[in-house]
């Protein structure tokens, strides 16, 4: 090659580079992924921000796995839904199908005796299109009667220890909305996970938590939050026609409050927090994980200044 042709050639590639160098300079960094944190002693690390079934429930199949697959781009992997969850199953199974080998699948029953445990099991392990769940969980084992039942001579957890054995489930947690109740249940049987409300008003107004977490860190139990973005009951006049027809309780104010409110349970030591079934929210708090830091002292102090007129959702010694 000449020396002319070879000069000319170098400096056309020279310049090709600098300009790439250029656009990529300028070009904004893509945000991290969610990150994500161990789930007690399991050995799983989940996303500090979970998928609620809820939020694909009632929506059109392309929809569901538009956001499904949204969600596992920006580093969601724990999803969790329950048959009382309207069509959610339906629409959940094959939206998350072709992420279910890199996804942890959380499933609920409703069922107190082994028959209707595993009825649901069954029928949820078919809508869901899996042979297994990584967590199977009571749904809402929240009086104390129900736990009795549950955990007794022929009680749902004859179901899930059986499923265990099969393979069908790996993990058995429950979910609740009485301390009491739980405080009791973690001491009655060595679940793997609890799945109970974190929230600023609860802990705050109602002494609402605080117990919940010292126990299950205590037993190594892995602690998965509730109602990180609900603040209060809906007035009266709402309670019916309100503009959130996915959350039975008041979200916290959007986006403000509740991005606060959802760092403040992020701070506390818990695994993931799994946010109201509103796209708008669900979607807040992808954003809110991707870019997750602690309160400082001024956001806490503002926040918790807006608990002091809230109504709390839960009350020590209330089964709800």
């Amino acid at each position: 090659m000449e020396r002319r042709v070879f000069l000319k050639q170098a400096a056309i590639t020279a310049a090709a580079v600098a300009s790439t160098n250029q656009i990529n300079a300028s070009a904004p960094t893509p945000p991290s992924p969610i990150a994500r944190r161990p789930l007690g002693k399991t050995g799983e690390q989940l996303s500090i921000i979970g998928f609620g079934g809820i939020v694909v429930m009632n929506e059109e199949t392309g929809a569901a796995s538009n956001i499904v697959a949204e969600a596992v781009d920006r580093g969601v992997n724990y999803f969790d839904v329950a048959p009382s969850y309207g069509n959610a199953q339906e629409r959940l199974g094959p939206a998350l199908a072709p992420y279910r080998n890199k996804s942890f699948l959380a499933c609920k029953t409703d069922g107190l005796t082994r028959e209707a445990s595993r009825a649901d099991l069954e029928n949820s392990l078919k809508l869901l299109k899996t042979d297994h769940f990584d967590l199977y969980q009571f749904h809402a084992l929240t009086k104390m009667a129900d736990m009795e039942k549950a955990l007794g001579p022929g009680g749902a957890i004859e179901t899930m220890e059986a499923a265990k054995k099969e393979g069908k489930i790996r993990f058995i947690g429950f979910s609740v909305h009485s301390a009491e109740t739980a405080l009791a249940a973690m001491d009655r049987y060595h679940f793997d996970t609890i799945l109970f409300p974190i929230n600023w008003v609860l802990f705050t107004q109602a002494n609402f938590g605080p117990q919940i977490l010292q126990r299950a860190q205590e037993k190594k139990i892995g602690i998965l939050a509730l109602k990180a973005m609900a603040k209060s009951v809906w007035p009266a006049a709402e309670k019916q026609n309100h503009p959130v027809p996915k959350c039975w309780y008041q979200p916290a104010a959007f986006p403000d409050e509740a991005s606060l409110g959802l760092r403040w349970t992020l701070g506390h030591s818990i695994t993931a927090a799994i946010p109201p079934g509103d796209e708008r929210y669900f979607r807040l708090a992808m954003d809110v994980a991707q870019n997750f830091k602690p309160l400082d002292a001024a956001e806490e102090k503002a926040l918790l200044a807006g608990a002091q007129t809230a109504k709390p959702i839960f009350q020590l010694g209330n089964d709800v």
